[in-house]
């Protein structure tokens, strides 16, 4: 593919300084990564993060500017937020849903803008909020509403547990409630099938419905699918397999995953581990791994980097590719995670929002090159010839 040089291109306001002379020739950060069919560019993703924009599920205006600017990040895949596959499996009234014609008919707007003029692939979280529904958002103080309030409903989960002291318990799920939310689950996914989505991720982290199943903290069932790690496993695995049927073979189907509660007596990595097991036999070829979420309890051991030793562990055990993610936000410190084997690609949340041209930086830094839309080639620093490529990027 040409490339552009750096001649005539004007000085930008990019304090970076050339390559670190001690990192290796070839970045691994921007070497390719293949999971089934879809052969992605390079190993930086960008994490799932709910905006709390939505109206009814439907994307707005406000997901074409932040979905937008992402897709120029040169990242090598953009997953769209937390997507509910039901109303009542938001985690609040403002979530980005997939389960109507409506939420269908908006996403697709926002995805076909997008795919005018930035080629990158884009993945689906498919999320049920459980008993972690009906809150507020964050910065309203992302405390539960009650069921009786316009912006509430009546959660449900795996038992009749609350996630919070004073909250309103949720409903436990029966049998027929498990058969609607993996059909649920089904729908949603041939929904984004239909919006052509070349990758799909299940949430079955943080304290959601799936990780609710996973946590004996959360799950307190006394049938076939509590109990026992097996019968804990159980309803999760039920709905990857069940997704999994309904995706056309080549695009990848893998699951998010929170390696440990970090309480006492709850979900862990050994448990982790045999449920990454079972999703690669059940034909997944990766995991993004992070941590807890399941309950106010928890006592998260914060610093950089703090769940790659879980990813690599999983990864160590299971052969899959392995996403880390969590307090990673310089290039030197993803490079050295991904050289030394420790993870196969690196996700991103925060460091995004903050630097939306993190890998076009990381690129500069690594001496690598990037996907960048030529309307922005001027940016370029004069320090790095030929940072940019593609001179199709960012023609309709």
């Amino acid at each position: 593919m040409r490339r552009r040089t750096g001649v005539g291109f004007e000085s930008a306001a990019h304090s970076a300084g050339p390559r670190n002379p001690e990192l290796p020739m070839t970045a691994r950060l921007f070497e390719p990564l293949k999971l089934d069919d879809l052969t992605l560019e390079n190993r930086i993703l960008i994490a799932p993060m709910c905006q709390y924009s939505a109206r009814d599920g439907e994307a707005t205006d406000w997901h074409m500017m932040h979905l937008g600017q992402l897709a120029m990040s040169g990242a090598g895949l953009l997953t769209l937020e937390a997507t509910a596959v039901s109303p009542e499996a938001r985690i609040t009234a403002w979530d980005l849903g997939l389960y109507s014609d409506g939420c269908e008919r908006a996403l697709g707007r926002v995805l076909s803008a997008i795919r005018d003029y930035a080629p990158i692939p884009v993945c689906i979280q498919i999320a049920h909020a459980g008993r972690k529904a009906s809150s507020q958002a964050p910065w309203d103080g992302g405390q539960q509403i009650a069921p009786e309030h316009p912006y509430g409903w009546r959660t449900e989960a795996p038992s009749a547990l609350a996630h919070g002291d004073g909250e309103v318990a949720p409903h436990a799920l029966d049998a027929a409630d498990l058969k609607r939310i993996r059909d649920d689950f089904v729908a949603t996914a041939k929904r984004a099938v239909r919006l052509g989505i070349e990758a799909f991720e299940l949430h079955g982290a943080h304290g959601y419905l799936l990780h609710q199943f996973l946590s004996p903290l959360a799950n307190e069932r006394t049938d076939a699918y509590g109990g026992s790690l097996e019968n804990r496993m159980r309803f999760p695995l039920e709905v990857f397999e069940a997704v999994r049927a309904v995706v056309p073979a080549g695009h990848p189907v893998w699951m998010r995953v929170s390696a440990t509660d970090w309480v006492e007596d709850g979900w862990d990595l050994e448990e982790t581990v045999e449920l990454a097991q079972r999703l690669k036999q059940a034909g997944s070829p990766a995991i993004h791994v992070s941590t807890g979420g399941v309950s106010p309890k928890q006592a998260i051991k914060l610093g950089p980097g703090y769940q790659v030793p879980y990813a690599e562990r999983i990864r160590a055990e299971t052969g899959l590719a392995t996403m880390a993610v969590g307090l990673i936000t310089e290039p030197a410190e993803a490079e050295a995670i991904l050289a030394e084997g420790r993870a196969d690609a690196i996700s991103l949340a925060r460091a995004m929002l903050y630097d939306p041209r993190w890998p076009w930086h990381a690129a500069a830094e690594l001496g690598a090159t990037v996907r960048a839309p030529k309307q922005y080639w001027r940016s370029q620093p004069r320090a790095y010839k030929d940072l940019f490529k593609d001179p199709t990027f960012g023609q309709r």
